[in-house]
């Protein structure tokens, strides 16, 4: 009955019951290694070839039925891929080495390429921080790209002068951007890089330009640069430059003068070196001079650097194209250029000076003008001038002027009088008070005085009355107008003199009158 139940089944394709039934069984196990051949024939790899030399250990029955089984393998092409994929389950039960097999010839199927992945860039500014007798220690700062990974560390390797042998100073990678190289020979000399490290791979290494001497640094090199060459350094042309520089550093360190990375014309700039400063010296300046100059004071690899910027100038060239544009009443247009040469320093303005043919003199009429144009006015009518500009830059005006070819001649223009015409106005009017009178009150024997004003045209004619009788000529009163302020003076007054005074105005055009009251107080 187990034999035909493969064979049943076969046709049919329950092959999900034959594992559970095969399982049970022992004796069906041969027909799983027929199957199991199914599986190759997928891979078209030869194991089906040696998967049928263990089908004859089968002792029973289902050895006809290796006919059927020889012919699944082409049933498969027909059939379903489903049909190979279930009998290949049952296979691990009796040849338990087929399976190994099986994923290591599916793993790279799919074959995905990974992308490559970035290195780091190089670490910066390394530089060598102490010197003993037998250490070095580095400083550096990390470097710009670490790649997606990170960093895992810096990997230090050392290099004797004279060999191209590169040892690892560290065994494992450590993350710190400074590091001491122990156990190093007094008197060796050796290159020193650093390596940043990550799971990409290393990146290209930053090296020490020179090698280090491996003696003991008392005090690191340092320079001093005073303040005032801190800034640029300006001299005219044959001035001498004499600076004086001082540093520090023990034992002795080197001193190192270049221009633009080249050694110093020894022919023209004397550099004197003591044990604690320097002196750079040139007799005579020219202006081929210029420029930057680097000054390095270095012990055993260990350095410092500094830059002494020094500009040599002199007065420019005059101005170019100087043209007299255009005159017109008493202002004259001027336009010029600025000069070709501007003595190796920027121009500051120009000068611009007038001339009469009359007296021949020059005088300044722009001290500075920062244009190239200008115009000069208030010159004198009937006076032929001529102008010329100089150019200013830090070291003074040029030498010479540009002078115009031509001359401005200021003509008399022939102007006549007219009076402007004011529409005339009437100024009539009859007086009004703008300020009243006020109410007094004094005491006996002290002068007082009564304000008011008025405006009337033609002036009106003021008249002073004590209670409705007209002052007339009158000692005791002195009355006044100024400005149409109308004023009364009362000389030391009495109680008789207390009472209503009236201030009248009288014009052609109207009259107008004010009232106040005066009261005169006895003494107590």
């Amino acid at each position: 009955k187990q034999s035909e139940d493969p064979g049943a089944e076969t046709p049919k394709h329950p092959f999900p019951q034959s594992p559970g039934f095969a399982a049970m069984t022992g004796k069906t196990a041969p027909p799983a290694t027929d199957t199991a051949p199914v599986a190759p024939k997928k891979e078209t790899v030869p194991t089906p070839k040696e998967e049928p030399a263990p089908a004859p250990a089968a002792e029973e029955t289902p050895a006809p039925e290796h006919p059927p089984a020889v012919e699944q393998p082409t049933a498969p092409t027909g059939e379903p891929a489903p049909v190979p994929m279930a009998e290949a389950t049952p296979a691990p039960e009796e040849s338990p080495s087929a399976p190994p097999a099986e994923p290591q010839a599916s793993a790279p199927e799919p074959k995905h390429e990974k992308p490559k992945a970035e290195l780091p860039s190089s670490p910066l500014s390394l530089a060598v921080e102490e010197v003993s007798e037998n250490s070095v220690t580095l400083t550096w700062k990390a470097p710009e790209q670490t790649g997606q990974s990170g960093l895992d560390g810096y990997v230090v390797e050392i290099c004797k002068d004279g060999s191209t042998d590169w040892t690892a100073a560290n065994k494992e990678p450590f993350l710190s951007t400074r590091y001491t190289i122990q156990d190093l020979g007094s008197g060796d000399k050796i290159h020193v890089r650093v390596k940043a490290v990550s799971t990409s791979g290393a990146s290209v290494p930053a090296t020490l330009e020179q090698p280090v001497l491996i003696r003991e640094i008392l005090q690191l090199p340092r320079i001093r640069m005073p303040r005032h060459l801190r800034q640029t350094y300006v001299k005219r042309v044959g001035d001498a430059v004499n600076m004086m520089i001082p540093f520090q550093g023990k034992p002795q360190p080197e001193v190192i003068w270049t221009k633009g990375d080249q050694p110093l014309d020894t022919s023209r700039i004397n550099i004197h070196n003591t044990e604690k400063d320097t002196i750079f010296y040139i007799r005579e300046a020219q202006r081929s001079d210029s420029g930057k100059y680097e000054l390095a004071v270095r012990i055993n690899g260990a350095e410092d650097k500094a830059t002494l910027d020094i500009q040599v100038i002199e007065p420019p060239a005059p101005p170019q194209n100087l043209k007299l544009v255009d005159v017109w009443g008493f202002n004259v247009a001027l336009e010029w250029t600025p000069p070709v040469d501007n003595g190796n320093s920027e121009i500051k303005g120009y000068m611009v000076q007038k001339s009469d043919k009359k007296s021949g003199k020059w005088f300044t009429a722009l001290e500075r003008c920062t244009r190239t144009s200008c115009t000069i006015s208030d010159l004198i009518i009937g006076n032929t001038y001529s102008f010329r500009v100089f150019a200013e830059n830090a070291c003074g005006l040029s030498e010479k002027a540009a002078v115009t070819s031509g001359v401005a001649h200021i003509k008399k223009t022939k102007t006549a009088y007219q009076p402007e015409k004011i529409p005339q106005r009437d100024m009539m009017e009859p007086p009004k008070f703008t300020q009243p009178l006020t109410d007094r009150t004094t005491t006996r024997g002290y002068s007082t005085h009564l304000f008011c004003s008025v405006r009337g045209f033609p002036q009106p004619k003021i008249i002073w009355m004590k209670n409705q009788m007209e002052i007339r000529e009158d000692p005791k009163y002195i009355a006044m107008i100024e400005q149409g302020v109308c004023s009364l003076e009362i000389r030391k007054p009495s109680p008789f003199d207390g009472g209503i005074y009236t201030c009248k105005a009288v014009n052609p055009l109207g009259e107008a009158s004010v009232d106040c009251k005066l009261d005169v107080k006895g003494n107590i």
